[in-house]
């Protein structure tokens, strides 16, 4: 998933619980400014505060998100300096109390890329604009 942005995209930071409802209303303003229905738009705020909410309780400070549209679809980085995420386990067993996060991610977004680099670790999400 190479999809960068032509423009800058739009672009915001959290660093504590406190940052969390206004970068869910930030997500949601600016995917649906771009392009994702409403409906699809809940999604990808939904995967962002997951994945927002990951970084704020095993991470040291806090992290960046950026969105942007390419080829029809809207993609998002969720930026921070924790250790790479392991996509790809499945759904935890039904008595488990955490771990749903990332699994949740993975099925409502329609891509789910992460990556280590300078930066820090990047999981980037995309979801086309498009109802399935």
């Amino acid at each position: 998933m190479n999809a960068e942005p032509a423009t800058a995209p739009y672009e915001a930071s959290y660093d504590e619980p406190g940052d969390l409802a206004p970068l869910r209303d930030f997500v949601r303003l600016h995917a649906t400014a771009l392009g994702l229905p409403g409906s699809r738009a809940d999604l990808l705020t939904l995967a962002v505060s997951e994945l927002a909410t990951n970084t704020l309780q095993h991470t040291e400070g806090g992290g960046r998100v950026r969105l942007w549209a390419a080829d029809g679809r809207v993609y998002c980085d969720v930026i921070d300096g924790g250790p790479v995420r392991a996509f790809g386990r499945g759904m935890p067993a039904a008595d488990a109390l955490r771990g749903r996060g990332l699994a949740i991610v993975e099925r409502i977004c329609d891509e789910v890329g992460v990556e280590a680099g300078a930066e820090g670790t990047r999981v980037r999400l995309a979801l086309d604009l498009k109802e399935p």
